[in-house]
């Protein structure tokens, strides 16, 4: 299993975008991005740095392996 470094918002952003994810809005720091055919939406928070557990929370909620998501990176 690979390594999931503590990465920003803004970079976690940018990989979702590269899956396919799209930014719907803001609400406060977080980020709301949302996917055709997937029920379910992300909040990115937009801070300098996010908890692992809140990163594979997001990655897991996304579809995603943890390896998919640093190859997005």
């Amino acid at each position: 299993m690979a390594r999931l470094a503590n990465i920003s918002g803004k970079e976690a952003v940018k990989a979702f975008c590269k899956a396919g994810w799209v930014q719907i809005g803001q609400v406060g720091s977080h980020v709301v991005m949302m996917k055709a055919k997937v029920r379910v939406n992300l909040a990115i928070p937009r801070h300098k740095e996010r908890s692992i557990g809140t990163c594979r929370a997001l990655i897991r909620n996304a579809g995603l392996t943890v390896e998919e998501f640093l190859s997005l990176l």
